[in-house]
């Protein structure tokens, strides 16, 4: 069972990133804030439940959760700043549209760029062990998804409604055979070196 929070002292808010590692699209970070003492026994990091699961409980955060927010770096930020900073730009983004104010930040990871004066905590695999970094996590992910399943629609060669945007064998063969497309990141190495 994952920690309601990290102490009851402050309005904590969970914060998680996805598409780091893709090839293509913008990264996307959420942020949420929870009731205290909030239970679900369900609620869990988004990369281990299915997507009729993490579409069910995407409604139930945005439901329960006191506040929450989602935001994007864009495919073009990320090439222009690199990818860490553009996930802490994204982390910001969501950060600043909650209300109330947070009063901690739990981050998923090991490094985040400090938010105002808002004190931060860094929690390595973070969506495993506290409900709003899992909740986060899943709003994250599900809006992701949504995203690149739209941007499949216009470029059904690079099978982003699958990958959404990952460096699997079809997409970097698309690439290859294609070449990039305007959502691509193009400081990413999107084609394998040839032995």
């Amino acid at each position: 069972m994952l920690q309601s929070s990290f102490s009851n002292k402050y309005i904590e808010a969970g914060v998680d990133e996805v598409g780091r590692g893709c090839l293509a699209g913008p990264v996307v970070a959420a942020a949420v804030i929870l009731p205290p003492n909030y239970k679900n026994e369900l609620l869990m990091d988004s990369k281990k439940l299915n997507k009729k699961t993490r579409e069910k409980l995407r409604k139930t955060i945005e439901e329960d959760a006191i506040s929450w927010a989602v935001a994007e770096a864009s495919h073009t930020e990320i090439d222009e700043i690199n990818i860490l900073n553009a996930s802490f730009l994204a982390m910001h983004r969501a950060i600043e549209q909650l209300e109330p104010e947070p009063e901690l930040l739990l981050i998923d990871g090991n490094r985040f760029n400090p938010y105002k004066f808002v004190a931060y905590q860094c929690i390595v695999k973070g969506d495993n062990k506290f409900l709003s970094i899992a909740a986060a996590s899943i709003l994250a992910k599900t809006y992701r998804d949504d995203l690149m399943g739209k941007l499949a629609a216009e470029h059904p060669e690079y099978d982003w409604e699958n990958n959404v945007g990952y460096p699997t064998k079809k997409h970097r063969a698309a690439i290859e055979q294609y070449g990039a497309t305007h959502w691509h990141r193009m400081s990413f190495k999107l084609i394998k070196a040839k032995d």
